[in-house]
């Protein structure tokens, strides 16, 4: 109901602050337990949702009146007088009143303003403390000032749902914001209804992302509502339908038609194209019935079932082809009127010309009732439609009107023999398709009516019974003419009197015959009859110039119907902006929207084919758009039927997905059938235009069945990969890359894409900390925001947010949740911490703990290092920053702002570096989804900080990835086998086009003696697992002793991290260990001084062999959890990776993801 969910903005009482408050007012104490709610009908023009700055409801304690308190004022209530005060009351404890107030009513800032209207209406009782004017309850509904107590003692006076901020169901909250039937109102939010009321709990936006106010358009429709014309399903539907579908076909062809194929195969064609258009219909009607349709018909119908892309080329050809349909049926009437003028003898040049003279000035005619408005068109249709049935029945009429001078001419009327003998075929140059394909067009323009749904009352309930009424009542008529002109006229006559049956003719056996009537004589070159003669309805109707009239309105109606039909479609397209070419045609004028510049251009492409006046070769072309468009809509229905989508509630319930298959089907036959090389043509021009829109892009969200379905083969396809056992030839590095915002780290992102990309899974991972609430927020708007990043930079990865205390939690949250069935990641991927050493030691023993929760969770792990580093995110503006770079490589003169601050450092969300520093949001911009301000910008002066070397290279780095690799090397140090994985990430990273000229040189240890041995056995099981290689270099001295600076770099490097517990008492040693178990023992240093030498040794042999490679893939060391403190781990990869170049150090989880079995 109204006051359940009113979205006017609320504005704090005199003295009151703008959040919400829990302190009683003096005036409220003294008040009773229930208020009374004052409605004004008379005022309007309350705003339609809160301003950011203002809060729509007011929560204060009430007090807690005697039982003989509520029952007093009820009865004042019923008399229609304010009770003030209440006598005996106590103080509520626990008990809310919630306040709605809109400033827009007089005093509205006041509760003690409110009182009872008793105006007109009547008064209704809603709830113990509500007085509502009946004129309150709708939509529409004017009443501000509202007070809601959720006080008990009243109970049983309340309407459920309007003693709450909660609000019960109606259609206002269900009306997207521009709609033009009603106003949008705005249901209380979650957080309205669930955060402390301590805080203000919707102080950033609206509920479900919806605006506060409409758009301009919308205000306008509402106001312009007034003067709008709509139609009902008679006028708007059924008589244009009828119009459209009876065409010139009826007076001229038909009775050809049953002269060809015979009175029962021309029912048969009939039934044929009425079976397609009656299967068209019923899918057009359950389009229509499955929401509320908008201007735009056939258009709208499929743009909005199968998305942009079949929309946009649907509605573009169909838009086309009415306006050359119209050219067609002007054309058609022009050679009626010329043939009247050439049998008066009173043409103006010639026929070819007079045609041009007749259509042109005919188009104009049209035009002007076109741009008059649609009433104006309306009436002139129901004039047309009375003529065209007034001509029907005057045919009717005439096949019962006995007359001798028609004899001669083939009409006997209602005869036994000429049925008999006309009902089966006699095709002379003919075939039934032929036939058929001359017919069809005829049963066409059942979307006459759909067309201008904009403009109908009610289009789900007008669509559906009009169509179909209009297919039945077409249907019946054109049987009916098709039986009774094949009853009563024969299919050859001479039209000569004196062609009466003589004595001394035995062997005639025509129908003819045996009515005393001798055609013979003529042979198949009799110039009346079925076959022959085009004009057998003027002669069998009672009065000719009715045909005659009928046929001028069977033109024109039907040209009038296109010419207000493409237009109509045309301004829906390009409103839609899928063409952004066409943006112009969108504007609308008037208060029926009417596209004048529409109008024009169907004016112009009309006229121009009429003065071409090759239409025979245009027909079969426009023919087969209508069929296009009709096996799309057919289509739909069947692909949304097939998705299975919870929004596919037709009202219409006469369907069924496979007839509507069927009907699409047919009509693509049919298509071929009419003309070959117009289908294929029509194909190609519908399938160039899909591709153009796909290309393209459009920037909507219309909830297409197509989205539907592929959510639909999505989930079918993750439900049965999830009952298939992983096996080894299968498996594919599926990546959790801990990335933070994913443009925070762009080299990171395009290194793992680069071996992810159409072969794995990725998710990029963020780890959000902090304040709660806060973080909330932002898990919602990263969501949306950083997937349309990776989506807009054609990167194939999904961004998962999450929120935890730190790092460490929000990592193993990722790692056991992230991805769904078989689809999740089995590789951590992480970005070398380059501050190790300079920031607090803590971080480094909770990053160290991510490879071993890695590993307990049987995951792999990849450490990426680029000795440039790979946070960015301390460049505001970094996106211009690496545009820029990508369009001039050698640019040093960029301006940036840099941002070192110590908040950027401390809300680290990625593998500790500043990922939550203010990101560029250039992106939300470009979407249009989510306004923002650009962060590349300049300080107060104006002026920029220009970028130094160091953060150049920084930038530099970042890019190289995004590059074509030249044909250089990836070096694979496999020093430990760890199943494969070491090895697999450098083969799929050369299969990518990038990487394509990079060679894969392969290291590995062994013992001098055994050298060759070693590197043959290498071979042969690299080309066992099938994967090339460029060369193999054994290295037999890893354990020689590594260079004494080297060493003594290193231990100055773990110096400051050391407990030098030898040198401290062994208490202090211990307690100093617990509260810092990153620091390095004595006896570990010892224990582990192998492994240190080897760490240093590999450098040093890395810098030897592999400093010229474009990226090094090397074993991991591990580290046993517990034993090896986290500093001197940290250490280790340190000093094996420093000064080199790209290094992803991965270690796999010691199962086998290579095999060489078949």
């Amino acid at each position: 109901m109204e006051q359940a969910g009113k979205p006017g903005s609320g504005q704090p009482e005199q003295g009151k602050s703008p959040s919400s408050s829990l302190n009683p007012q003096p005036s409220q104490s003294a008040s009773p337990s229930g208020q009374d709610l004052q409605v004004d009908d008379a005022q309007v023009g309350r705003p339609l949702g809160p301003t950011p700055s203002q809060s729509r409801f007011q929560v204060d304690l009430v007090t807690e009146g005697s039982k003989e308190a509520a029952a007093q004022e009820l009865q004042q209530q019923v008399d229609g007088v304010r009770h003030r005060g209440g006598s005996g009351s106590e103080e509520a404890k626990g008990r809310f009143r919630v306040n709605f107030v809109d400033p827009a009513s007089p005093g509205g800032s006041s509760p003690e303003n409110a009182g009872v209207d008793g105006g007109s209406g009547g008064v209704s009782f809603q709830n113990g403390d509500t007085v509502l004017s009946e004129g309150s309850l709708h939509s529409g509904g004017t009443g501000h000032h509202y007070h809601y107590d959720t006080h008990t003692n009243t109970y049983y006076l309340r309407t459920f749902g309007h003693n709450t901020i909660d609000a019960v169901p109606r259609i206002d909250y269900y009306r997207h914001t521009a709609a033009d039937l009603g106003e949008k109102l705005l249901r209380p939010s979650l957080a309205e209804l669930h955060d402390e009321l301590d805080k203000e709990p919707f102080e950033d936006g609206f509920a479900n992302g919806d605006e506060g106010t409409p758009t301009g358009d919308a205000v306008t429709n509402v106001a312009d509502s007034k003067g709008v014309v709509k139609f009902g399903w008679i006028k708007g539907v059924l008589v244009r339908c009828m119009l459209n579908i009876w065409g010139v076909m009826l007076f001229i062809r038909l009775s050809w038609i049953v002269g060809q194929a015979g009175i029962g195969l021309t029912v048969v064609v009939i039934a044929m194209a009425t079976v397609v258009t009656t299967i068209t219909g019923l899918s057009t009607s359950a389009i229509a019935t499955n929401g509320f349709v908008r201007g735009g018909g056939a258009y709208y119908l499929i743009s909005r079932s199968l998305g942009p892309e079949f929309g946009g080329a649907i509605g573009l050809i169909f838009a086309f082809a009415n306006a050359v349909a119209m050219a067609m049926y002007v054309v058609g009437f022009a050679e009626t009127v010329v043939e009247l003028l050439k049998e008066n003898g009173a043409l103006m040049v010639d026929e070819f010309n007079d045609i041009r003279i007749i259509g042109a000035i005919t188009v104009v005619l049209l035009l002007g009732i076109s741009v008059a408005g649609m009433e104006w068109e309306a009436k002139a249709q129901i004039v047309l439609l009375i003529i065209l049935l007034l001509a029907i029945g005057d045919f009717f009429i005439g096949t019962v009107i006995p007359s001798e001078d028609k004899k001669p001419k083939g009409f006997f009327g209602y005869k036994a023999e000429i049925f008999s003998e006309n009902f089966g075929p006699d095709f002379r140059g003919e075939t039934f398709f032929s036939v058929f394909s001359i017919f069809f067009p005829a049963a066409t323009g059942i979307l006459a009516g759909a067309n201008i749904s904009g403009d109908l009352a009610d289009p789900q309930h007008a669509i559906p019974r009009g169509t179909l009424l209009a297919i039945l009542v077409t249907t019946v008529v054109y049987m009916g003419v098709a039986v009774s002109v094949g009853s009563c006229v024969v299919r050859d006559a001479s039209g000569d009197v004196n062609s009466t049956l003589s004595a001394t003719m035995t062997n005639c056996t025509t129908a003819a015959c045996n009515l005393n009537y001798d055609f013979s004589s003529c042979g198949q070159d009799c110039k009346y009859g079925l076959i022959e003669d085009f004009q057998v309805m003027s002669m069998v109707s009672g009065f000719a110039p009715l045909i005659t009239a009928g046929i001028f309105s069977a033109t024109l109606s039907s040209a009038l119907a296109s010419l207000v039909s493409a237009p109509k479609v045309f301004q829906a397209l390009c409103k839609d902006n899928i063409y952004p070419g066409l943006q112009m045609f969108a504007k609308g004028y008037g208060k029926n929207n009417e596209p004048l510049r529409g109008y024009l251009l169907t004016f112009i492409i009309a006229l121009g084919f009429i003065l071409i006046a090759e239409l025979n070769l245009i027909a079969p072309i426009i023919s087969n758009f209508f069929l296009a468009s009709y096996a799309l809509i057919n289509f739909s229905v069947f692909h949304a039927s097939l998705a299975k989508s919870p929004g596919w509630r037709p009202a219409f319930r006469y369907y069924n997905m496979w007839v509507s298959l069927v009907g699409a089907l047919l009509c693509c036959g049919v298509m071929f059938v009419i003309n070959w090389w117009a289908a294929l043509l029509t194909y190609v021009i519908v399938i160039g235009l899909y591709i153009y829109v796909t290309y393209k892009k459009p920037d909507v969200n219309w909830g297409s069945s197509t989205q539907a379905l592929t959510y639909l083969n999505a989930l079918q396809h993750t439900i049965r990969l999830s009952g298939v056992e992983d096996h080894v030839k299968n498996f594919r590095p599926q990546c959790l890359v801990l990335i933070g915002a994913p443009n925070s780290r762009p080299a990171l992102l395009h290194l793992v894409h680069a071996f992810t990309k159409n072969v794995g899974l990725m998710i990029c991972g963020h780890v959000h900390m902090g304040p709660r609430r806060q973080a909330m927020k932002e898990l919602l708007t990263d969501q949306a925001r950083y997937q349309r990043w990776l989506i807009k930079n054609k990167t194939k990865a999904f961004y998962s947010p999450v929120h935890a205390e730190d790092l460490r939690d929000g990592a193993q949250y990722l790692m056991q949740a992230a991805g769904l069935g078989r689809m999740r990641p089995n590789t951590l991927v992480v970005g070398f911490k380059k501050n190790w050493s300079q920031c607090d030691m803590r971080e480094v023993e909770t990053y160290i703990n991510l490879f071993h929760d890695a590993f307990d969770f049987q995951y792999g792990v990849v450490v990426i290092r680029l000795k440039e580093g790979l946070d960015i995110s301390h460049l505001q503006g970094q996106e211009e920053l690496l545009s820029s770079q990508e369009k001039s490589p050698g640019t040093k003169d960029v301006v940036v702002n840099v941002d070192y601050s110590k908040k950027a450092e401390a809300e680290a969300s990625g593998p500790f570096a500043s990922d939550s520093s203010p990101m560029m949001r250039k992106d939300e911009e470009d979407d249009g989804k989510t306004p923002t301000q650009p962060l590349l910008k300049k300080d107060s002066k104006g002026q920029g900080i220009s970028l130094d070397t160091a953060d150049q290279r920084l930038l530099d780095a970042s890019l190289q990835f995004q590059k074509k690799q030249g044909k250089s090397t990836i070096d694979v140090w496999w020093l430990f086998d760890d199943g494969g994985l070491t090895l697999l990430i450098p083969y799929l990273i050369t299969t990518k086009k990038k990487w394509r000229d990079c060679k894969i040189r392969v290291f590995i240890g062994g013992k001098i003696n055994r050298i060759d041995h070693d590197r043959r056995a290498m071979a042969t099981l690299l080309s066992k697992f099938r994967i090339d290689f460029s060369d193999i270099m054994v290295l037999g001295d890893i354990n020689t002793k590594p260079k004494k600076e080297n060493v003594a770099a290193f231990e100055e490097m773990i110096e400051p991290f050391r407990l030098r517990e030898d040198e401290k008492e062994q208490e202090v040693a211990d307690k100093m260990k617990e509260e810092e178990p990153w620091r390095i023992t004595d006896n570990e240093l010892e224990l582990y001084k192998t492994k240190t030498h080897r760490q240093i040794r590999l450098n040093e042999l890395l810098k030897e062999h592999s400093s010229t490679a474009n990226v090094i893939v090397m074993s991991l060391p591990v580290a046993r959890k517990g034993a090896v403190s986290s500093a001197l781990y940290m250490a280790w990869i340190e000093a094996l990776s420093k000064d080199l170049p790209p290094i992803l150090l991965v270690r796999g989880n010691h199962q086998s993801v290579l095999t060489f079995y078949s």
